[in-house]
Protein backbone atom coordinates (compact mmCIF):
# COMPACT_ATOMS: atom_id res chain seq x y z
CA UNK A 1 0.00 0.00 0.00
CA UNK A 2 1.41 3.43 -1.07
CA UNK A 3 2.12 5.13 2.74
CA UNK A 4 0.57 8.03 1.79
CA UNK A 5 -2.74 6.30 2.12
CA UNK A 6 -1.80 5.71 5.94
CA UNK A 7 -2.05 8.39 8.90
CA UNK A 8 1.04 7.74 11.10
CA UNK A 9 -0.88 9.21 13.65
CA UNK A 10 -3.59 7.23 13.81
CA UNK A 11 -1.62 4.55 13.74
CA UNK A 12 -0.18 4.85 16.74
CA UNK A 13 -3.42 5.38 18.40
CA UNK A 14 -4.32 1.53 18.05
CA UNK A 15 -3.22 -1.40 19.95
CA UNK A 16 0.22 -2.73 19.34
CA UNK A 17 -0.66 -5.87 20.09
CA UNK A 18 -3.10 -8.66 21.29
CA UNK A 19 -6.01 -10.15 19.83
CA UNK A 20 -9.81 -8.79 20.35
CA UNK A 21 -11.92 -11.92 19.86
CA UNK A 22 -16.27 -11.58 19.03
CA UNK A 23 -17.82 -14.87 19.62
CA UNK A 24 -21.07 -16.33 18.02
CA UNK A 25 -24.74 -15.05 19.33
CA UNK A 26 -25.03 -18.40 22.20
CA UNK A 27 -28.65 -18.51 21.35
CA UNK A 28 -27.36 -18.97 17.35
CA UNK A 29 -24.95 -21.50 18.11
CA UNK A 30 -27.33 -23.38 20.14
CA UNK A 31 -30.17 -23.42 17.99
CA UNK A 32 -27.67 -24.64 15.05
CA UNK A 33 -26.22 -27.53 17.78
CA UNK A 34 -29.80 -29.11 18.15
CA UNK A 35 -30.99 -28.31 14.71
CA UNK A 36 -27.13 -30.37 13.05
CA UNK A 37 -28.29 -33.43 15.92
CA UNK A 38 -32.11 -33.89 14.72
CA UNK A 39 -30.94 -33.47 10.86
CA UNK A 40 -27.64 -36.30 12.07
CA UNK A 41 -30.75 -38.86 13.80
CA UNK A 42 -32.86 -38.29 10.97
CA UNK A 43 -30.06 -38.76 8.07
CA UNK A 44 -28.89 -42.06 9.94
CA UNK A 45 -33.05 -43.40 10.11
CA UNK A 46 -32.88 -42.81 5.81
CA UNK A 47 -30.04 -44.54 5.61
CA UNK A 48 -31.23 -47.51 8.29
CA UNK A 49 -34.58 -47.52 6.53
CA UNK A 50 -33.04 -47.65 3.12
CA UNK A 51 -30.52 -50.25 3.61
CA UNK A 52 -32.63 -52.70 5.80
CA UNK A 53 -36.68 -51.52 4.96
CA UNK A 54 -36.92 -50.96 1.27
CA UNK A 55 -36.23 -53.09 -1.58
CA UNK A 56 -36.96 -50.79 -5.12
CA UNK A 57 -33.47 -50.14 -6.29
CA UNK A 58 -34.26 -46.32 -7.12
CA UNK A 59 -36.25 -45.36 -4.08
CA UNK A 60 -33.22 -47.22 -1.89
CA UNK A 61 -30.33 -44.83 -3.60
CA UNK A 62 -32.61 -41.91 -2.91
CA UNK A 63 -32.60 -42.65 0.64
CA UNK A 64 -28.99 -43.08 1.15
CA UNK A 65 -27.95 -40.18 -0.75
CA UNK A 66 -30.47 -37.92 1.49
CA UNK A 67 -29.46 -39.65 4.48
CA UNK A 68 -25.97 -39.08 3.90
CA UNK A 69 -25.87 -35.75 2.82
CA UNK A 70 -27.99 -34.79 5.81
CA UNK A 71 -25.55 -36.65 8.25
CA UNK A 72 -22.66 -35.12 6.53
CA UNK A 73 -23.80 -31.41 6.04
CA UNK A 74 -25.04 -31.61 10.10
CA UNK A 75 -21.26 -32.96 11.36
CA UNK A 76 -20.20 -29.72 9.53
CA UNK A 77 -22.95 -27.55 11.20
CA UNK A 78 -22.13 -29.24 14.41
CA UNK A 79 -18.48 -29.05 14.31
CA UNK A 80 -18.50 -25.21 12.68
CA UNK A 81 -20.99 -23.86 16.40
CA UNK A 82 -17.42 -24.77 18.13
CA UNK A 83 -15.24 -22.77 15.66
CA UNK A 84 -18.04 -19.39 15.94
CA UNK A 85 -18.29 -20.43 19.67
CA UNK A 86 -14.27 -19.11 19.63
CA UNK A 87 -14.83 -16.29 17.83
CA UNK A 88 -17.18 -15.09 14.55
CA UNK A 89 -15.09 -11.90 13.82
CA UNK A 90 -11.51 -11.28 15.56
CA UNK A 91 -9.34 -8.07 15.31
CA UNK A 92 -5.34 -9.45 15.06
CA UNK A 93 -3.25 -7.11 15.95
CA UNK A 94 -0.11 -8.83 16.46
CA UNK A 95 -0.40 -9.94 12.25
CA UNK A 96 -2.23 -6.59 11.53
CA UNK A 97 -5.47 -8.51 10.05
CA UNK A 98 -9.19 -8.48 10.73
CA UNK A 99 -10.20 -12.14 10.40
CA UNK A 100 -13.82 -13.55 10.07
CA UNK A 101 -15.50 -16.62 9.67
CA UNK A 102 -17.47 -16.96 6.66
CA UNK A 103 -19.39 -20.44 6.70
CA UNK A 104 -16.39 -23.23 6.77
CA UNK A 105 -13.68 -20.73 5.64
CA UNK A 106 -11.55 -18.13 7.49
CA UNK A 107 -11.20 -15.11 5.58
CA UNK A 108 -8.38 -12.77 6.44
CA UNK A 109 -8.02 -9.45 5.67
CA UNK A 110 -5.06 -6.97 6.23
CA UNK A 111 -5.33 -3.74 8.15
CA UNK A 112 -3.86 -2.12 4.72
CA UNK A 113 -6.82 -3.66 2.39
CA UNK A 114 -9.75 -2.92 5.58
CA UNK A 115 -12.51 -0.93 4.93
CA UNK A 116 -15.43 -1.31 7.90
CA UNK A 117 -18.73 0.76 7.33
CA UNK A 118 -22.40 0.23 8.02
CA UNK A 119 -24.34 -1.96 6.57
CA UNK A 120 -28.20 -2.76 5.52
CA UNK A 121 -29.81 -5.52 5.43
CA UNK A 122 -31.20 -7.22 2.46
CA UNK A 123 -35.21 -7.15 1.24
CA UNK A 124 -35.67 -10.79 3.57
CA UNK A 125 -33.35 -9.23 6.63
CA UNK A 126 -35.61 -6.35 6.93
CA UNK A 127 -38.48 -8.38 6.82
CA UNK A 128 -37.56 -10.45 9.57
CA UNK A 129 -36.19 -7.50 11.30
CA UNK A 130 -39.11 -5.63 10.98
CA UNK A 131 -42.10 -8.07 11.75
CA UNK A 132 -40.36 -10.83 14.39
CA UNK A 133 -37.51 -9.01 16.07
CA UNK A 134 -38.00 -6.81 19.38
CA UNK A 135 -34.59 -5.12 19.04
CA UNK A 136 -32.93 -3.08 15.91
CA UNK A 137 -30.37 -5.17 14.20
CA UNK A 138 -27.41 -3.04 13.25
CA UNK A 139 -25.11 -4.42 10.47
CA UNK A 140 -21.16 -4.06 9.86
CA UNK A 141 -19.64 -4.35 6.38
CA UNK A 142 -16.03 -5.96 6.28
CA UNK A 143 -14.56 -5.30 3.51
CA UNK A 144 -11.13 -6.31 1.61
CA UNK A 145 -11.10 -3.20 -0.90
CA UNK A 146 -8.72 -4.72 -3.73
CA UNK A 147 -10.49 -8.15 -3.85
CA UNK A 148 -14.01 -8.63 -5.36
CA UNK A 149 -14.63 -9.57 -1.68
CA UNK A 150 -17.52 -7.68 0.55
CA UNK A 151 -18.26 -9.23 4.07
CA UNK A 152 -21.45 -8.40 6.61
CA UNK A 153 -22.16 -9.11 10.18
CA UNK A 154 -24.69 -7.72 12.44
CA UNK A 155 -25.13 -7.39 16.18
CA UNK A 156 -27.41 -10.21 16.30
CA UNK A 157 -25.06 -12.23 14.85
CA UNK A 158 -22.27 -11.56 18.05
CA UNK A 159 -22.18 -12.18 21.59
CA UNK A 160 -23.79 -8.97 22.79
CA UNK A 161 -24.65 -5.56 21.02
CA UNK A 162 -21.91 -4.25 23.41
CA UNK A 163 -19.35 -6.10 21.29
CA UNK A 164 -20.81 -5.09 18.18
CA UNK A 165 -20.09 -1.97 18.96
CA UNK A 166 -16.99 -2.50 19.76
CA UNK A 167 -16.28 -4.36 16.67
CA UNK A 168 -17.23 -1.36 14.61
CA UNK A 169 -15.28 1.32 16.57
CA UNK A 170 -12.35 -0.95 16.22
CA UNK A 171 -13.12 -1.31 12.22
CA UNK A 172 -13.59 2.70 11.89
CA UNK A 173 -10.68 3.30 13.64
CA UNK A 174 -8.44 0.85 11.44
CA UNK A 175 -9.89 1.75 8.13
CA UNK A 176 -9.57 5.45 8.67
CA UNK A 177 -5.78 5.36 10.00
CA UNK A 178 -4.82 2.80 7.33
CA UNK A 179 -6.79 5.22 4.37
CA UNK A 180 -7.55 1.67 1.86
CA UNK A 181 -11.19 3.31 1.76
CA UNK A 182 -9.82 6.50 0.11
CA UNK A 183 -7.45 4.68 -2.69
CA UNK A 184 -8.24 4.83 -6.09
CA UNK A 185 -6.86 1.35 -6.75
CA UNK A 186 -9.83 0.17 -4.85
CA UNK A 187 -12.62 -2.53 -6.50
CA UNK A 188 -15.54 -0.50 -6.69
CA UNK A 189 -18.94 -2.15 -6.66
CA UNK A 190 -22.03 -1.90 -8.72
CA UNK A 191 -23.21 0.72 -5.90
CA UNK A 192 -20.27 2.87 -5.67
CA UNK A 193 -19.88 3.75 -9.60
CA UNK A 194 -21.79 6.86 -9.62
CA UNK A 195 -19.07 8.17 -7.65
CA UNK A 196 -21.29 9.01 -4.11
CA UNK A 197 -20.18 6.03 -2.63
CA UNK A 198 -23.76 5.11 -2.10
CA UNK A 199 -25.70 2.11 -1.90
CA UNK A 200 -28.00 3.20 -4.84
CA UNK A 201 -28.95 -0.76 -4.91
CA UNK A 202 -30.62 -1.22 -1.91
CA UNK A 203 -34.15 -0.69 -1.53
CA UNK A 204 -36.49 0.82 0.89
CA UNK A 205 -38.71 -1.45 1.68
CA UNK A 206 -41.74 0.26 3.30
CA UNK A 207 -41.65 1.80 -0.67
CA UNK A 208 -41.55 -1.58 -1.99
CA UNK A 209 -44.58 -3.04 0.00
CA UNK A 210 -46.45 0.52 -0.76
CA UNK A 211 -45.65 0.27 -4.64
CA UNK A 212 -47.31 -3.53 -4.13
CA UNK A 213 -49.99 -2.40 -3.03
CA UNK A 214 -50.34 0.63 -6.11
CA UNK A 215 -50.28 -2.26 -8.05
CA UNK A 216 -52.30 -4.27 -6.76
CA UNK A 217 -55.17 -1.83 -6.37
CA UNK A 218 -54.75 -0.79 -10.20
CA UNK A 219 -55.16 -4.64 -11.24
CA UNK A 220 -58.23 -4.77 -9.40
CA UNK A 221 -59.91 -1.70 -10.38
CA UNK A 222 -58.76 -2.63 -14.29
CA UNK A 223 -60.14 -5.88 -13.36
CA UNK A 224 -63.62 -4.47 -11.95
CA UNK A 225 -63.75 -2.12 -15.27
CA UNK A 226 -63.37 -5.23 -17.32
CA UNK A 227 -66.25 -7.39 -15.44
CA UNK A 228 -68.28 -4.04 -15.48
CA UNK A 229 -67.50 -4.16 -19.36
CA UNK A 230 -68.64 -7.84 -19.62
CA UNK A 231 -71.51 -7.48 -17.68
CA UNK A 232 -72.64 -4.15 -20.22
CA UNK A 233 -71.72 -6.45 -23.23
CA UNK A 234 -74.29 -9.60 -21.81
CA UNK A 235 -77.22 -6.49 -20.80
CA UNK A 236 -77.06 -4.95 -24.24
CA UNK A 237 -76.62 -8.13 -26.14
CA UNK A 238 -80.04 -9.41 -24.12
CA UNK A 239 -81.54 -6.41 -24.26
CA UNK A 240 -80.90 -6.91 -28.45
CA UNK A 241 -82.61 -10.32 -28.02
CA UNK A 242 -85.28 -8.99 -26.11
CA UNK A 243 -85.92 -6.29 -29.24
CA UNK A 244 -85.39 -9.20 -31.66
CA UNK A 245 -88.27 -11.23 -30.14
CA UNK A 246 -90.28 -8.46 -29.72
CA UNK A 247 -90.45 -7.61 -32.98
CA UNK A 248 -91.14 -11.28 -33.85
CA UNK A 249 -94.01 -11.58 -32.12
CA UNK A 250 -95.65 -8.56 -33.61
CA UNK A 251 -94.49 -9.87 -37.27
CA UNK A 252 -96.32 -13.11 -36.02
CA UNK A 253 -99.66 -11.55 -35.06
CA UNK A 254 -99.63 -9.72 -37.91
Amino acid sequence: MPNELENKELIEKLPKEGVHCYPANPSKITRNRILSVIFFILGVFLIFIGLLKVTDNMLKIALLVVGCLSSVISLLVFAQSFLIAKFRVAVDYNEKNVVLRYRYSKITIPFENFDGRDGAPDQAEALIDKNFKKDATFYLVLDDVFEDACYQTSSSDLESVDDFKQLREECFAIAEAYGARNSKDKVKFYYEKDGEGKDTGSTDLDALVEEAKAEKKADEEAEAAKRAEEQAAREAEEAAKSEEASEEDKSDEE
